[in-house]
C-alpha cells in the first residue's frame, strides 16, 4: 500500500501518544508516600565494563529512584576507562570535553527505563582544584537533580558551602562512624559544624553508620529533616559493628521509615547494600530482598 505524504503526517501524530507513555512510563517505588530508591553504588559489582547492567537492574529490581556515582554517570556517557595507577590525562581531556548536553543524554537513559535520577553523589577529597568541585555542580545542573550526595571531610565541606550557596544546591554531606577522627562527618558536633558553613549544606544520613556510632536516626532526622538531602538505607551493628543483612542489625529502619511515612518528609530512602552476599544468592536476589524489606516496614 502506498502513503500520500499527508497519510505518513496521520500516522506518525498517531504514535506520539504511544512513544510519549512509554518514556514517561515511571518504576512505582514509592510506598505510602515513602520514594524507596538506591545508589548506584551498591552494584560495583556489575559496573564494569557494562555501566548499563545498573540501569537493567533497576528495572529488574524494580526500583524507580536512583542515587548516581559520578563515576557511573561517567561510564554511561562513554568517558575512558583509566586503570588505578596509570596515567589520567585521557579522563582529563575527556572531561574538559563534556558539557550539559553529555549529562543529559544519561538521564535519558535513566528517564526512558522508567527511573528518576534524584540525587548525584559527587564524592570530593582535599586534593581538588574549584575547578574539579565546579565539574561536579555542573553535571548535577544538567542531569537536574534535586541535591548533591558526597563522601568528603570538614575542611572540604567549608571549601564547597559557598559554592553550593552560589549555585543554590543543597549538598548532603555524607556520615561514618569514624567518630575519632574531628575531621570526619561522624560525630553529631561534626553534622551541626558542617550544616552551620551554609544555606545549602545539608546530610546524606547513613542510618546505618549514625548507628555504627551509636546515635539515634529517627531523633536525628525528626530535628534535622528540612536539611536532609537523602538517606543511606543499611542495617549494622552498634559500637562500629559489622554490616548486616535488613533487619539483622541494630539500625531503626522501621522506624526511619515509618517516620517518614507519618511526617511526609519528601527526602528518598536509598539502599546501599554493603553487606556480603551469601554465596547461594546473587546481587539482583539480595537487592530485591532489601526493596521487600523496606516496603513491609512501610506497611
Amino acid at each position: 500500500m502506498l502513503y500520500t505524504r499527508r497519510d505518513v503526517g496521520r500516522l506518525a501524530l498517531a504514535a506520539l501518544p504511544f512513544a510519549s507513555a512509554l518514556r514517561a512510563a515511571k518504576i512505582d517505588s514509592r510506598f505510602n508516600g515513602v520514594q524507596i530508591g538506591a545508589i548506584t553504588y551498591s552494584f560495583n559489582s556489575i559496573a564494569a565494563p557494562d555501566p548499563e547492567a545498573i540501569i537493567r537492574a533497576y528495572v529488574e529490581i524494580g526500583l524507580g529512584e536512583a542515587e548516581l556515582m559520578s563515576n557511573h554517570c561517567e561510564a554511561l556517557a562513554g568517558a575512558p576507562r583509566v586503570p588505578r595507577g596509570q596515567p589520567q590525562e585521557p579522563l582529563r581531556q575527556w572531561r574538559a570535553s563534556t558539557g550539559p548536553d553529555t549529562w543529559k543524554a544519561v538521564r535519558k537513559k535513566f528517564e526512558d527505563a522508567g527511573i528518576h535520577v534524584g540525587v548525584l553523589c559527587y564524592n570530593m577529597n582535599d586534593r581538588m582544584q574549584d575547578e574539579d568541585i565546579e565539574y561536579g555542580f555542573a553535571m548535577a545542573a544538567a542531569l537536574g537533580v534535586q541535591a548533591m550526595s558526597t563522601s568528603t571531610t570538614l575542611s572540604m565541606a567549608k571549601r564547597v558551602a559557598p559554592i553550593a550557596d552560589k549555585h543554590k544546591l543543597l549538598v548532603g554531606y555524607h556520615g561514618h562512624d569514624a567518630t575519632n577522627d574531628p575531621n570526619q562527618t561522624a560525630t553529631l558536633e561534626s553534622y551541626d559544624t558542617l550544616m552551620a558553613y551554609g544555606k545549602y549544606s545539608g546530610v546524606n544520613l547513613d542510618i546505618g553508620h549514625f548507628t555504627a556510632a551509636n546515635y539515634d536516626a529517627v531523633s536525628f532526622i525528626r530535628q534535622h529533616h528540612d536539611r536532609i538531602t537523602n538517606l543511606h538505607v543499611k542495617d549494622m551493628k552498634r559500637d562500629h559493628g559489622a554490616y548486616m543483612p535488613f533487619g539483622q542489625g541494630d539500625t531503626p529502619m522501621k522506624g526511619v521509615l515509618q517516620l517518614l511515612k507519618k511526617e511526609k518528609y519528601g527526602f528518598p530512602a536509598n539502599i546501599e547494600l554493603e553487606y556480603k552476599i551469601p554465596p547461594d544468592s546473587n546481587l539482583i536476589a539480595e537487592m530485591k530482598k532489601c526493596l521487600a524489606y523496606c516496603k513491609e516496614c512501610l506497611a
